[in-house]
């Protein structure tokens, strides 16, 4: 078990890599600005936990830095924790080629990201447009591969 949720962990960090990667290139190339999603949910799940990101008196900047800071480190949380279920599954048995076990993980990681934001009001999908979606799909496509390629290579 301890090796399961270890090869988890290594799988979701180098997805994490992976959709990083692929999220700044995409950045680089389209002169994008970066997604403020995962600081609008970090700032809301801060909101619903009663945790102020600022002090008084603190400047003005110290809650959004604390924000973004929060909702990077909330992507690699679930990262994490997505392939660490995924290695759990596969350990139960189920073993889909890497390129398919990667759509399906990337997918996955995609649409509970995705709803999560969605609840908390931090984004409205139906907003988004093609570039939009593009900019979420491939990113989340990279990680699944990368994650289920890493748990292929350290468990075939």
């Amino acid at each position: 078990m301890i090796r399961t949720i270890a090869s988890g962990v290594i799988a979701g960090a180098t997805g994490e890599l992976a959709l990083n990667v692929v999220s700044y290139a995409d950045m680089l190339v389209r002169a994008r600005p970066p997604s403020t999603m995962p600081g609008k949910v970090a700032g809301r799940l801060a909101d619903v936990a009663g945790v102020e990101l600022s002090q008084p008196g603190e400047r003005a900047d110290i809650a959004t830095n604390r924000r973004e800071a929060s909702g990077a480190l909330l992507g690699y949380g679930m990262a994490v924790a997505t392939a660490v279920a995924y290695a759990m599954v596969r350990r139960l048995g189920l073993r889909l080629p890497v390129a398919l076990g990667g759509l399906v993980l990337g997918g996955a990681a995609m649409a509970v990201s995705d709803s999560v934001a969605t609840g908390l009001g931090a984004t409205d999908p139906k907003s988004w447009g093609v570039s939009g979606w593009m900019a979420d799909i491939v990113p989340h496509a990279a990680f699944g591969v990368a994650a289920a390629a890493t748990l292929e290579l350290i468990d075939p």
